[in-house]
């Protein structure tokens, strides 16, 4: 059987081929998977789990169809939905991951990230992505009613679309070195993260003759993006409805 990974959905209202496409997935592939883990932006924007948006409940009840018949659904939060919490677990029967997380893939010790942590060269963002994981900021959001919160969202969402048309796109990837200095870290081989955007497989140096693997994950804006792996391959694959 096949373990699948996926991650920057972004499902949005604005979007909603992309939710027909998700449920697709998760109605065809996803049904016949080892397990299915999401590393982060399944949600454009997430404010808390007493307040989802009424589009994003197909999504929701989709994904708890698939726990429920029997597929393991592990979730990481992303820089859109670090809101996620017990409550949507709960709904959806998903397990939440830790960002990093290690697991024993097919016997290899694999690294899972969203990938924005690996982007140290944007400072602004670092700075942003420092202090919105902090918990007690966190539980101070939640705490404000949830209109507010919304506003609150969507304000975030615009001026980090515009900073991010006024960014050089090198500053928006990985760093190499925080790359290497993670795999050191961790003490594993392959990685795998979404986050930038852009599906590749790299091969990374890390001294003493010893390279790894990172996996990037691709967003379904336009197609759908699937890491298959199993005991014998690893395919970083696109896909359309």
């Amino acid at each position: 059987m096949t373990t699948l990974f996926i991650a920057d959905l972004h499902l949005d209202p604005l979007r909603p081929e992309i939710q027909a496409r998700f449920s697709g997935f998760l109605q065809r592939e996803a049904r016949q998977a080892r397990a299915l883990y999401i590393l982060g932006d399944l949600f454009e924007v997430w404010v808390g789990d007493d307040a989802p948006l009424p589009e994003y409940r197909p999504g929701m009840r989709a994904l708890r169809e698939l726990a429920d018949s029997g597929v393991p659904v592990y979730f990481m939060h992303g820089n859109r939905d670090f809101l996620i919490g017990q409550r949507f677990a709960r709904e959806c029967g998903v397990q939440l991951l830790p960002d990093p997380s290690v697991i024993n893939l097919y016997g290899e010790p694999t690294a899972l990230l969203h990938g924005d942590s690996l982007c140290t060269d944007d400072r602004e963002y670092q700075r942003f992505r420092y202090w919105v994981r902090k918990p007690w900021l966190q539980d101070l959001l939640l705490r404000l009613p949830a209109s507010l919160r919304w506003r609150i969202g969507r304000s975030i969402r615009a001026r980090s679309q515009q900073r991010t048309r006024n960014k050089p796109m090198q500053i928006m990837d990985v760093n190499p070195e925080a790359v290497v200095a993670r795999f050191h870290e961790l003490g594993v081989r392959r990685m795998i993260h979404g986050h930038t955007h852009r599906p590749d497989r790299h091969k990374v140096e890390l001294g003493g003759n010893a390279t790894a693997e990172r996996i990037v994950l691709g967003d379904w804006f336009e197609q759908g993006s699937v890491l298959r792996v199993d005991e014998n391959h690893c395919e970083l694959a696109s896909f359309q409805d």
